[in-house]
């Protein structure tokens, strides 16, 4: 069996790991969000949306944010 200290060395790296996981998916999703927003706002440039549906640029900007505050 290993030292106390390894032990908590493979658990620290094994946390990094994860951490480093989550913040690679988070950037992923971010781009799929600005992707979203860029496309929302052609259609409505475009006339394909009508102001009603603003709900789901809002749903967006929320998400963005949302990503964003969790980088910090």
């Amino acid at each position: 069996m290993g030292t106390d200290n390894e032990q908590q060395d493979a658990l620290l790296q094994r946390e990094i790991e994860i951490v480093e996981g989550i913040l690679e998916s988070k950037a992923q999703y971010r781009k799929i969000v600005k992707a979203g927003i860029a496309q929302w706002v052609k259609d409505l440039q475009a006339g394909n949306i009508k102001m009603q549906t603003v709900q789901d640029l809002d749903r967006l900007i929320e998400l963005d944010i949302k990503l964003q505050k969790d980088e910090l």
